[in-house]
């Protein structure tokens, strides 16, 4: 088992963008061999066995939040401490950079091929379908509010960290699989609008990367970057919020 929660936050949410960016660079670029598939159920579907492998290596560990919006809401709902939401969306987000600059590595020459920039954007972080700020932000809200809520009631009840037995509810290995299944269906069911981040680290950090590239006419739209990262915490937040008052009637 990984020693540290932080660490294993960081392997998780690394996992998660490996395979998660991966899937989007092998619809998007040039002479891939899925180039040419049909994407979106091709993304989707790698997008939640990503979060089931990504959960189930790392939830003994730290939870596999693996997500900042995750991590507030279980801290809302009263069962995450507090004093470890900062170190765990740290974690999340550098691993975050992590795996999608590994998806970049793996997919380098494909990168290189590639000249659509809209493309080589998309396998780092999301975009709308139709820009429109106000309703792309619900969207994001709408989505992590069902991920959170749905999370809370498929979770197990409390995970062992550091020695003590505490209410740190994560995504529990045991329940990684549903846990994978429900991201899948907010992909199919609400992700055509936004691209479906929900998980502020998993825009941010690959943004960052993408940033950073040495490619001439990169635009990273940082006038957009705002709404994957507010939109999820806004969403979150409110899950936690209503399990911790809905448990209590």
């Amino acid at each position: 088992m990984i020693s540290s929660p932080f660490l294993a936050e960081f392997i998780g949410t690394t996992i998660l963008l490996l395979f998660g960016s991966g899937i989007v660079a092998n619809v998007n670029l040039k002479n891939t061999i899925a180039s040419g598939q049909t994407p979106w159920i091709l993304i989707t579907c790698a997008w939640g066995f990503a979060v089931f492998v990504a959960v189930y290596i790392t939830a003994q560990t730290s939870g596999a939040h693996l997500n900042p919006a995750v991590t507030l809401g279980m801290a809302f709902a009263g069962k995450f401490n507090w004093a470890s939401v900062p170190g765990y969306c740290v974690a999340q987000l550098l691993g975050a950079m992590l795996g999608s600059w590994l998806a970049y590595l793996t997919y380098i020459d494909h990168f290189r091929a590639t000249k659509e920039e809209a493309s080589v954007r998309s396998t780092f972080c999301t975009g709308p379908a139709i820009r429109n700020f106000k309703n792309n932000f619900f969207s994001e809200v709408i989505g992590t509010f069902m991920l959170v809520f749905g999370a809370l009631f498929i979770v197990g009840p409390s995970i062992e960290i550091q020695g003590s037995e505490v209410q740190n509810f994560g995504l529990g290995a045991l329940d990684a699989l549903p846990v994978g299944i429900l991201v899948w269906l907010i992909g199919l069911a609400l992700g055509g609008t936004t691209g479906y981040a929900i998980n502020p680290a998993r825009d941010l950090g690959p943004r960052i990367v993408y940033q950073m590239l040495p490619r001439k006419n990169k635009k990273a739209d940082w006038s957009y970057s705002w709404i994957p990262v507010l939109g999820p915490i806004v969403g979150g937040s409110v899950a936690g919020l209503l399990f911790s008052f809905l448990i209590k009637l």
